[in-house]
């Protein structure tokens, strides 16, 4: 399940973690985002390793700026406190993972 992170714990959450961190910005309003979160939940059973935290873009403006965050859904890969990429918009289940993987 995934953790819900402010700017307050967004250091300690993601970027002192030691490992891989999916951050999902979204917004309630957000249809898309509304799509993406069963699929986020299987990825993490699929993904233990794999921590998972949500921001919400419309709650803090301000991470989503840092991170140049356009538009929700809003996925960033992070390996060790570093970006390593970044992709927005929903995907299947599939594609997602492919992109999680390559």
């Amino acid at each position: 399940m995934a953790t819900l992170v402010t700017s307050a714990n967004f250091e300690s959450e993601v970027l002192k973690h030691s490992g891989r961190v999916l951050v999902d910005f979204y917004t309630d309003s957000c249809s898309p985002c509304r799509y993406m979160n069963p699929i986020i939940d299987e990825l993490a059973m699929d993904r233990p390793n794999l921590k998972i935290v949500k921001i919400d873009a419309a709650e803090d403006a301000e991470l989503g700026a840092q991170f140049r965050v356009m538009g929700v859904p809003t996925f960033l890969l992070f390996d060790n406190g570093q970006v390593q990429k970044q992709i927005t918009g929903s995907r299947s289940k599939k594609e997602f993972a492919a992109w999680l993987d390559t």
